[in-house]
């Protein structure tokens, strides 16, 4: 090939190459060009909101009332080791038993009439002495006494003793242990449970 032959070669490629380089030029301003670059100093970090600050506050409000009124401490602990105690029974039972019945609120009501922390009937209450039930300290002496009174009748076995806090005594004689009731069944093995785990976790005496 000629010099002149490859002259011409290079300014079509030359040629070739402008053209191409304008294309992509045009192409450019019309999709609005490349853009900017980010500027660090002109980034923002978002913060919470005002009100998802607040949910956070009330769901940590929430935690702590119910970590403060939870199976593992409370502030009933004094009153059922002391009630435990002048009654003979094992500290741990009578926290399951109260945890069962009212989750440690005082105020508790059961649709059928029982209430405070240990949910004593009217007629049970008076004949324990109690005389206002949502009393954490009346009802826990009373609900000691009561399942004392299970115990004794029922040879210190605790799964009958409880059967019959729940169900009553008539019915655990009748069927010569734990009634068939859902209900009842469910209690004893909640109640038990709930006393394991203390035992486990705070050993407790009733000396």
């Amino acid at each position: 090939m000629s010099i002149t032959a490859i002259n011409d070669r290079i300014a079509q490629l030359q040629a070739m190459t402008a053209t191409l380089d304008n294309g992509l030029a045009q192409s450019a301003s019309a999709a609005g060009g490349v853009a900017a670059p980010v500027d660090p100093s002109a980034t923002t970090t978002s913060t919470p909101s005002t009100s998802f600050q607040s949910m956070l506050q009330q769901a940590t409000a929430t935690q702590t009332s119910t970590a403060a009124t939870s199976g593992d401490s409370t502030a009933y602990d004094a009153m059922i080791q002391q009630a435990a105690q002048a009654n003979g029974i094992d500290p741990s039972l009578l926290k399951g038993l109260i945890r069962q019945e009212s989750g440690f609120d005082p105020n508790a009501r059961s649709g059928a009439g029982a209430s405070g922390l240990t949910q004593l009937m009217p007629s049970t209450a008076a004949g324990l002495g109690v005389s206002d039930t949502t009393d954490p300290q009346q009802s826990i002496d009373g609900g000691a006494k009561y399942l004392r009174e299970q115990l004794d009748a029922f040879g210190g076995d605790q799964t009958k003793a409880l059967a019959a806090y729940n169900a009553g005594a008539g019915a655990v004689r009748k069927y010569g242990g734990v009634p068939p009731y859902a209900e009842t069944q469910n209690y004893v093995t909640r109640v038990l449970g709930y006393a394991n785990e203390y035992r486990s976790s705070t050993p407790v005496s009733i000396t």
